[in-house]
């Protein structure tokens, strides 16, 4: 079986407006008879993956997710010379490698995630049509690598519908956030001042707006298959071991930015459990189907999840073969002791 790497953690966040449904409300649950607020999984990756933090430690070993990679490449095709025809077929042929284009475009109808080599090669190919004044021979059009050496990949996986020899298998799972307690979402009213507006005339508003809100302490957990991660990047297992300790730390310090201009919604996690082992996964989430009502919310959910760890392990047996906990809330552990917790043993 393979070594897994789980992650419990426990965020405050005061009034904010995280993560939006389609009508501009925080996203909700209904979880253990009451509603909840809500992150979605997707959310929490992208934010994490395009962080500054998850940027500079994994730098040269990131992809890109875009369907723009033929208008990209027809541009640097028009400012090489080639006539707009020729320049339109030509990238059209190139993005066609990465899924089906949008009717009559050269942009592609998914978004594609595109690994740093695959990008190179791109790149390399269209330098030569330039240089040649030439199209894309048939050859030239295997830009598809397997196992590509983007941790982000490895991490979060890709599908190619049109290429499923070229798919990669998620190596990380990610849980939606949900607070821990019941929440009421309530509504900011505001306005906005003319600052020309003297109000010898008019007295009024330049702007009347209305926003929801809410304030909870989530519960989140990610799991990383190691051994996973380590095929996914072709046994580098140096660069999974990098893609871990950012994973975690962004999972850690970097919040949504939803609303973050109107609330500062950023935060730390309070409290990490980190557990690693070859036994099966499991979320502590039922640690919340009783949702915490006191006013320590922090120091319940944290009883809470180490008390539901600990039952698991009464019936199931060591769900974990070694576990490192960092309490900011109480000021125990560490955060550079987590980290060293994490690095493969």
């Amino acid at each position: 079986m393979s070594t897994f790497i789980q992650l419990h953690l426990l965020t405050s966040y005061p009034p904010a407006n995280l993560n939006r449904d389609d009508l501009g409300r925080p996203k909700t649950a209904f979880m253990g008879g009451a509603e909840r607020l809500r992150v979605s999984s997707q959310s929490l990756k992208r934010h994490w993956r395009t962080s500054d933090l998850f940027q500079e430690a994994l730098a040269g070993h990131l992809g890109t997710r875009t369907k723009r990679l033929g208008l990209e490449v027809m541009r640097r095709l028009l400012d090489g010379g080639v006539a707009e025809g020729k320049a339109k077929d030509w990238s059209g042929k190139i993005a066609d490698v990465f899924g089906k284009l949008e009717k009559d475009s050269v942009e592609l109808s998914q978004l594609a995630h595109i690994s740093p080599e695959e990008r190179q090669a791109v790149d390399t190919l269209t330098d030569t049509l330039i240089e040649e004044k030439r199209a894309p021979k048939d050859e030239e059009l295997n830009l598809l690598r397997k196992n590509p050496s983007a941790a982000d990949i490895g991490l979060f996986g890709r599908m190619l519908a049109d290429d499923p020899a070229f798919n990669v298998e998620a190596a990380c799972q990610v849980a939606h956030a949900i607070t821990v307690h019941p929440v009421v979402i309530e509504d900011d009213y505001f306005t906005a001042v003319d600052d020309l507006n003297s109000g010898d005339e008019d007295r009024g508003a330049a702007h009347i707006g209305e926003t929801g809100f809410a304030a909870g302490l989530f519960y989140s957990y990610v799991c990383i298959n190691r051994d996973q991660l380590i095929d996914n990047l072709s046994g580098d297992a140096e660069l999974a071991d990098k893609a871990i300790a950012a994973l975690a730390e962004a999972a850690i310090k970097v919040s949504p930015t939803g609303k973050q201009n109107s609330f500062g919604s950023r935060a730390y996690a309070s409290y990490v459990m980190a557990e690693k082992g070859r036994q099966q996964p499991r979320s502590l989430s039922v640690a919340f189907l009783k949702p915490v009502q006191g006013q320590d919310q922090a120091s319940e959910a944290i009883t809470g999840l180490e008390e539901q760890a600990q039952r698991f392990d009464q019936v199931y047996g060591d769900c974990a073969d070694k576990r490192y906990s960092l309490n900011a809330h109480a000021g125990e552990g560490s955060f550079q002791a987590l980290m060293d917790f994490l690095k493969n043993d």
